[in-house]
């Protein structure tokens, strides 16, 4: 259950957690058209930073751009209000959701008269497969499921609709046991968790599944970076499933991971 934190930022203003709701016939409740990002905020040995702001802010305007959604904000008025959620709610740890999404007014399929709203919310939330799992490592089992074909949905953004390939992945390997699915593209290679971005590293070299139809991850990049500024062979391929079960390691990569 989430912890709820005292304000949510909507459509320029703070609100109480509580009076941040929107009627039951807003657009992207039924048809999925919403394009959102998530952040997380650190406390660390200096203060509390959030983890590379501008990048998650540029991945939610190209998410909006290319699902046609005009955001009624400029980047600097939502990296603003991103910070000024974290402090109203005198959070120095959080995940940070900023959702950018159809309103209510007509139904249907193409509806540009519809407002455009954008609501940030911030609350305390811990590792999203659990400490334990962030320890330890997970069970994780391939999906029946296939990833989206690039034009099917576009891969680069971050959209709310395309998440039920996600949710239906989960639920299946959930229920044999596992913590997290593997889905493959559909010409067979990895692609991606349910909501990671994938790594294996074999014979000292650290492969990641390139961005053809995958989202693009803020974390998967720093991850190359550090790795490459560290010494280390980091190269985007495309690899079969067979490869996961003969790798040294296996790891994935996000922001609420």
């Amino acid at each position: 259950m989430l912890k709820e934190s005292e304000k949510i930022w909507l459509d320029g203003k703070f609100v109480p957690w509580k009076d941040a709701q929107v009627h039951v016939l807003t657009h992207s409740l039924h048809y999925g058209l919403a394009a959102f990002e998530g952040i997380r905020c650190y406390k660390g040995k200096q203060g509390s930073a959030i983890f590379r702001l501008n990048e998650h802010v540029d991945r939610l305007f190209a998410s909006a751009h290319i699902g046609l959604l005009q955001i009624p904000f400029g980047k600097k008025e939502i990296a603003d209000a991103i910070r000024e959620t974290v402090r109203v709610n005198r959070l120095d740890e959080c995940y940070i959701r900023p959702i950018v999404f159809v309103g209510a007014r007509d139904m249907g399929l193409y509806v540009p008269e519809n407002p455009l709203r954008v609501a940030i919310a911030a609350w305390p939330w811990g590792a999203y497969l659990g400490e334990e799992g962030l320890k330890n490592g997970i069970p994780a089992k391939v999906s029946s499921f296939t990833r989206h074909h690039v034009n099917v949905s576009m891969t680069r953004a971050k959209i709310a609709g395309y998440y039920v390939n996600s949710i239906m992945a989960k639920r299946e390997v959930k229920a044999s046991g596992y913590d997290e699915a593997i889905l493959l593209d559909p010409e067979g290679y990895v692609s991606e968790g349910t909501g990671e971005n994938i790594f294996l590293v074999r014979n000292g070299v650290v492969k990641t599944t390139p961005l053809t139809s995958i989202l693009e991850g803020i974390t998967r990049n720093s991850i190359m970076q550090v790795g490459r500024e560290r010494g280390l062979t980091v190269v985007e391929e495309r690899f079969t499933r067979d490869e996961l079960y003969i790798a040294d390691e296996v790891f994935m990569t996000g922001t609420a991971a």
